[in-house]
């Protein structure tokens, strides 16, 4: 009976060729759209869970009240890791870690630049990190120890068990002994770093860190095991207390904890709150796979019921000969199994072709999961799943059609049926134009990011580095550019001008409410920081070389001068920790953070001999090439040891925003599937409605009735569908837009201009696809109509 069921489905694919061809092609694209979005939706909610003690791994974050607000960060004492383990028997392990920068590191004639950290002794023992060389209980116990990658190990020693011993040269000036090689970290890591050093060297290199009310590094915990972690979080919450004296009490610092496994997809914290982060997306694109899998579905639905009145006589004759009705749903449901079942054969072809693209696209590694027997699980359930959701009401449909009306050919698509597709089409155009909408908002605000003004000048801005004799002899370094002609001004800056995450509470002014807790973002700069950044002095002046007192003096942003409660600023005192000064330059907010996050309060001081990390440069327009070239010159000549390695300004702005950018990519790509999807439905119902219809065209014809008649009245009732989708589709796009955007602190305003152009695009790309069979139809001669007549 199944043998005989499947020859009689494959019978009706090959009569019914452009149905077919139809109903499968979308299928295949529904479900490989579907593959594509779930394999990225996995890799993601996988970020971060590469430790096998995940269930008790935790980052230890605070809460604090900063100038009216709740701040969430993780940034922690450097001495907290070995007081809590003290403190608290639970916690098992606690070590912290610092990024320690990209730095020069060398072998004999290897040299090459890699990302390292600064961890605690318990490091490996938190991550359990396998160690192909060395013992985690002493790999970071001494000074000039250092643990390495084996990518750092087969690089410079050949072998990770050949490296255990050597000596590595850190930044061409430190001599290191290789006391571990550690296997390299996993894709889903969240902490990137190819060698590690010891903690302790940072806390008498920085003795800042040594201090309760100063913090930079994170604080990792493993508890023991059975361990309640609100037990541990009821013990944290207060543990600062009293251990930082000079402490404000507005400050109202508070400690807990949050599982590793969270910190990839819950980062977001507003007001003290979660409120979301990367699961936002996750969600997104789940939702997105559903929906073209489901538009998928709907085709088949409607092409299937639309070829009912066709069917209805086979199914007559089956009844009156004794066929069961369950029999007949069983019939229909083996056809739509077997045609998804050759869908989804192509749909994996298409995956396994377009993976290396899409990983391009998204910057992901994924793999074609051919022995993952979880992937074949989910794949089986989308193929059932596909089958039942485009099978089900068709087979039920055909199979409940009475034989006497068929037989005596009375048997025509009742209103209910008709009512069904019409339903169906208007929710595929929903959906689509949901994701047309979302398309251009997210363009819209992507560009709105890239084109809007940050305040200062980021063109022909060249980054690099401050490092070794370039550092130590900046001014020579700098004088020597400023004499090419090809360079106009160069400052250095201990942040990145895109991502300045230091703050400081340790402010003092004149007037100040000691009462209130105030937090202030803060960098230390070199001279002509102003002039190098382009940025607008609306009071003052910037540092110069000729004003001795200005190695104590500071330059402030608007925000800052409002929370000072300065209204003229300029020449009132300010003092910084230890360092009074004066304010002598006010300049206009600009953006030294994420758009993401509003302009916070901004104290610049000048430091000439601070440790900074980047030397920005800025060349005379139309010369970048001869500047570049200047500067990777006299960067080989003082530091030959160090390879050049440089970014341009507007270039690390783009990769800020390298999520958005790739959301934006993926919903475009996504948006154009469905619609195409959708309009191979349209096309099919479109081609079977000029087929059922031919007679009636051929009489109007007949009657006088024009090729623009005719079409209009073949595309009228299915572009209503479509004008329906759209006005249903409005409201629940700008509803969903309006809560993405709500994301950004800067943004742009949503306007009916947006979704009245999605509306057009939806509309204009139906009635292109119905036009075709349309116009095919009215032209037909009608003598060819009406010979049968």
């Amino acid at each position: 009976m199944v043998r005989n069921y499947l020859k009689i489905a494959y019978r009706n694919l090959l009569r019914n060729k452009v149905f077919s061809a139809v109903n499968i092609l979308g299928l295949a694209i529904g479900m490989a759209s579907c593959l594509l979005l779930l394999l990225w939706v996995q890799d993601e909610r996988h970020m971060g869970k590469h430790s096998s003690h995940l269930n008790r791994l935790y980052r230890v974050m605070e809460h604090k009240t900063a100038d009216g607000r709740i701040v969430t960060d993780e940034n922690m004492p450097g001495i907290l890791p070995d007081e809590l383990k003290r403190e608290i028997p639970e916690i098992e392990y606690a070590a912290g870690i610092l990024q320690n920068g990209v730095h020069i590191l060398s072998a004999g004639e290897n040299v090459a630049r890699f990302p390292g950290c600064y961890v605690g002794a318990d490091w490996f023992k938190i991550y359990d990190i396998p160690l192909l060389a060395g013992n985690s209980s002493v790999a970071l116990a001494g000074p000039a120890d250092i643990a390495i990658s084996r990518k750092l190990a087969t690089l410079y020693f050949h072998d990770p068990a050949a490296a255990l011993g050597q000596v590595i040269r850190l930044d061409d000036n430190k001599d290191l002994k290789v006391t571990a090689v550690f296997e390299d970290l996993p894709a889903n890591s969240l902490d990137k770093y190819e060698f590690l050093r010891n903690w302790d060297v940072l806390l008498k290199k920085e003795p800042w860190l040594n201090k309760w009310e100063n913090s930079g590094p994170g604080t990792r915990i493993l508890l023991k095991p059975h361990t309640d972690p609100e037990k541990v979080n009821a013990k944290l919450k207060d543990f600062l207390v009293g251990r930082n004296k000079d402490l404000s009490a507005s400050y109202n610092i508070t400690l807990f904890l949050q599982p590793e496994a969270d910190v990839y997809l819950y980062s977001n914290f507003a007001d003290g709150k979660r409120i979301g982060g990367r699961i936002e997306y996750v969600r997104l694109f789940v939702i997105v796979a559903a929906f073209l899998l489901l538009i998928a579905a709907i085709n088949f639905m409607n092409l299937s019921t639309a070829r009912a009145v066709k069917r209805a006589k086979e199914v007559g004759v089956r009844k009156v000969v004794g066929a069961q009705r369950h029999a007949l749903v069983w019939q229909f449901m083996n056809e739509a199994l077997l045609m998804t079942v050759i869908s989804a054969i192509i749909a994996l072809a298409l995956v396994w072709l377009v993976l290396p693209v899409f990983n391009d696209l998204t910057g992901k590694q994924l793999l074609f999961p051919a022995t993952n027997p979880a992937f074949w699980a989910l794949f089986t359930c989308i193929v059932l799943l596909t089958a039942v959701l485009s099978g089900s009401y068709p087979a039920f449909f055909l199979s409940a059609v009475k034989p006497l009306l068929v037989l005596k050919g009375l048997m025509k698509a009742g209103p209910q049926a008709l009512g069904f597709r019409r339903m169906l089409v208007v929710f595929q155009f929903v959906l689509s134009v949901l994701m047309i909408a979302g398309t251009i908002v997210v363009y819209q605000q992507l560009k709105y990011i890239q084109t809007k003004n940050l305040g200062y000048d980021r063109t022909n801005l060249i980054v690099i580095q401050g490092e070794g004799a370039v550092r130590d002899k900046f001014q020579a370094f700098k004088q020597e550019l400023l004499q090419s002609g090809s360079i106009t001004a160069v400052t250095h800056m201990q942040n990145s001008p895109l991502e300045n995450g230091n703050t400081t509470d340790a402010v003092r002014w004149t007037g100040q409410n000691t009462n209130v807790a105030i937090q202030f973002s803060n960098t230390a700069v070199g001279y002509d920081f102003v002039k190098t950044m382009n940025l607008q002095v609306l009071e003052g002046r910037d540092f110069s070389p000729g004003f001795g007192a200005d190695t104590a003096n500071y330059i402030i942003n608007e925000a800052a001068a409002k929370r000072l409660g300065y209204a003229n600023p300029v020449g009132q005192p300010l003092a910084f920790g230890q360092r009074t000064g004066t304010i002598i330059g006010l300049v206009k907010d600009f953006h030294f953070n994420s758009l993401h996050e509003p302009i916070r309060p901004l104290i610049i001081r000048m430091n000439e001999s601070w440790g900074f990390d980047f030397i920005l440069i800025k060349t005379t327009t139309g010369q970048t090439k001869q500047a570049l070239a200047t500067v990777a010159a006299l960067c080989k000549k003082m530091n030959p040891r160090y390879p050049f390695n440089y970014s341009f300004l507007d270039t690390d702005f783009q990769k800020v925003y390298n999520s958005e950018m790739i959301v934006g990519k993926l919903i475009t790509l996504f948006a154009c599937l469905s619609i195409f999807i959708a309009c191979l439905g349209l096309f099919g119902l479109a081609a079977f409605t000029a087929e059922q219809r031919t007679k009636e065209i051929g009489v109007r014809k007949v009657m006088g009735a024009s090729v623009t008649n005719i079409v209009a009245l073949l595309s009228g009732d299915f572009l209503k569908l479509v004008l329906v989708a759209i006005l249903i589709a409005i409201p629940l796009a700008w509803y969903t837009m309006g809560q993405w955007l709500e994301n950004f602190s800067y943004r742009i305003s949503l306007s009916w201009a947006i979704f009245a152009v999605a509306g057009i695009i939806a509309i204009s790309i139906a009635a292109l696809t119905i036009s075709f069979q349309s116009i095919k139809a009215a032209l037909v001669n009608p003598i060819t109509s009406l010979k049968s007549e």
